[in-house]
């Protein structure tokens, strides 16, 4: 019916397609909600579509794109479900509640005119942040990171995005509200950026998920276009945070790669120029590595770097990753560490670790057993 796979049309895809079958353009409307609303792939299950209809969309392949193989379950109650993909190869996505101690700037990607860890007024309900994966492994490299070590092994399609989304909603305890996404699982969701777009677009359609993109962050390595294109499309609406980890090009020259072909002069000049709304401010990761991005120097860089952009930093003390051969700064010199960048005025805060028993952590998604030789691919960045 259309080349976009199923899961992934937009409605005005779906009143093309089914016109072409001579169908009424309500049923656009109904198949969207089922999958978008409802969460529902198996199109047997639609039933207040004809019979016929449902079989047409069967064999057009509308269909989970994912098995779920494990479901991980941390004693912090953080879940990360592992789901097998159609024609081999395993992604990950991670369920974190939030809680009054969580603490993170970008973790529950609320909007700035909230309280900082996006939980609002007192509720009996658990809020709930999903991270997402945009990419089965990861191009960029990054040294600290399990996913980039490993490489890239392809892209996901906005369907399996945002099939992750609906999956998960599955794993949500009953007193659990899914209010937050956060684009930080495996992958850089600015690599394949029309991918992630139309994710974005289709999670915050009103006729299906309708979240508000104020609930979702995208982070990002520092991809330049990728970034002037997400500022361009969303308008600033959708949350931002970035991987900065280094305050200097030398520093991040060797723990990201990346920064080799977009220097920190031109990140900041995009990040200067992103169209932020009023109140909100970019979410600047920093990933704290024994000796190597750690002192007090380097947050007096840090400071340097920020200078005149609306941000809050989020320190992330560095999460074994087996085979980096780097380990996370001491807490007394992440304390330090969060304490001279505060000094400066700035919100700065320390993410709680959150599922590392089960690898569920910050920079530890990645490839399953057997599958690493696929990071040998490093695909070229537009």
């Amino acid at each position: 019916m259309s080349d976009v796979r199923p899961a992934g049309r937009l409605p005005e895809e779906w009143t093309a397609a089914l016109a072409a079958l001579g169908e009424p353009k309500y049923r656009a409307t109904q198949i969207f909600r089922w999958i978008h609303r409802r969460g529902e792939l198996d199109p047997a299950k639609m039933t207040d579509l004809p019979l016929g209809l449902r079989e047409r969309l069967a064999a057009d392949g509308l269909a989970s794109p994912f098995e779920v193989v494990d479901v991980h379950r941390a004693k912090d109650g953080t879940r990360k479900l592992v789901l097998g993909m159609q024609g081999g190869g395993r992604i990950e996505c991670v369920l974190i509640p939030m809680t009054p101690l969580s603490g993170d700037a970008d973790l529950a990607a609320a909007s700035d005119d909230e309280d900082e860890m996006g939980l609002g007024a007192p509720s009996e309900r658990t809020r709930v942040t999903l991270c997402v994966s945009t990419q089965f492994g990861c191009a960029m490299g990054c040294v600290f990171c399990a996913s980039g070590r490993a490489g890239l092994g392809r892209g996901l399609g906005a369907d399996e995005i945002v099939s992750q989304v609906i999956i998960a909603r599955r794993f949500l305890d009953e007193n659990e509200d899914l209010t937050n996404l956060v684009f930080m699982g495996m992958g850089e969701p600015l690599h394949h950026y029309d991918e992630t777009a139309r994710a974005l677009r289709l999670l915050t359609h009103p006729e299906g998920t309708g979240m508000s993109p104020r609930r979702i962050t995208v982070s990002t390595v520092g991809l330049v276009p990728g970034l002037k294109k997400l500022g361009a499309d969303f308008g600033g609406k959708v949350g931002l945070a970035v991987s900065l980890h280094a305050p200097d090009d030398a520093t991040r020259d060797r723990i990201v790669p990346m920064n080799k072909r977009y220097p920190l002069n031109e990140l900041i000049a995009a990040l200067k120029s992103y169209p932020l709304p009023r109140r909100r401010r970019i979410t600047i990761e920093y990933t704290l590595i024994d000796g190597v991005n750690d002192t007090d120097a380097h947050a007096d860089r840090l400071v340097r770097v920020l200078g005149g952009l609306p941000v809050k930093v989020n320190l992330i003390p560095m999460n074994p990753v087996e085979g980096s051969g780097f380990s996370a700064s001491p807490p007394e010199r992440v304390d330090a560490f969060q304490a001279r960048v505060a000094g400066y005025g700035y919100s700065c805060f320390v993410r709680a670790r959150r599922g590392d028993e089960v690898s569920a952590a910050c920079g530890q998604l990645a490839l399953a057993p057997g599958l690493i030789e696929l990071g040998r691919n490093r695909a070229p960045i537009a």
